[in-house]
Formats: structure tokens, sequence, C-alpha cells
């Protein structure tokens, strides 16, 4: 197996995420996907999170284990996602995963960006 592993947690999934990205395994008929969540420049805050189902893990990638659901970081996201939960949501926004960062200073009124 390709990745670090890492014990403790440095990203959480709540119940909510997890479910969905299990509805999303099933839509698709893969048992394989993962959960990629990064951090990119942009935004009107200066960073903002993106999210994407893959099969694929890079070797500097961390892989882990929420609820039976994998999530991968790469090595740059993961320095501002530390600590951090993702939460999928359904309100006036629409249905989105969002992620409740406690290493961000301030986040924009949409919630998808950040600045540390």
């Amino acid at each position: 197996m390709s990745g670090a592993e890492h014990p403790a947690a440095p990203l959480v999934l709540t119940e909510s995420a997890i479910t969905r990205v299990r509805e999303l395994m099933d839509m698709e008929q893969a048992d394989d996907l993962k959960l990629r969540v990064y951090v990119t420049g942009g935004g009107c805050s200066g960073f903002q999170y993106g999210f994407d189902l893959t099969r694929d893990l890079e070797e500097d990638d961390t892989l882990i284990d929420n609820g039976g659901v994998a999530v991968v970081i790469d090595p740059l996201s993961y320095q501002y996602l530390i600590g951090s939960t993702v939460d999928f949501e359904t309100g006036l926004m629409g249905a989105r995963f969002m992620v409740h960062n406690p290493n961000a200073t301030s986040t924009c009124g949409c919630g998808s960006s950040f600045t540390i």
C-alpha cells in the first residue's frame, strides 16, 4: 500500500459526511473510492478547500480511515487541515461538504475559503 498512514486522524468526517461519501460510492458502484480533501490558493480569503473522489493515491499522500471511508490528503494541504472536521450540509446554499477548521483566522461568507 502506498501513502503514509497515521494512527491519529488529523481530519475527521462527521456522520453526515461519511454517509454522503458512501452514497457517492454506491452511485459509482465503486467501493475503492477515497475522498480527497485539499487546499489551494484562491478564494476571497486566500485559500480554498477542494474535494474530489479518487482511486489514486500518491506516494506522499496521507491516508486516513474515517468510519470506513478513506480520506486522502496531500502533504501541502495536510498542514492546513490538521484538527479540521469535514461535514456535509444541506441548506440555502445547496448541498455541500464544509470544512470546520480551527486553524483558520477568518473565513468568507460562503465558508469555502479561509485565511491562516
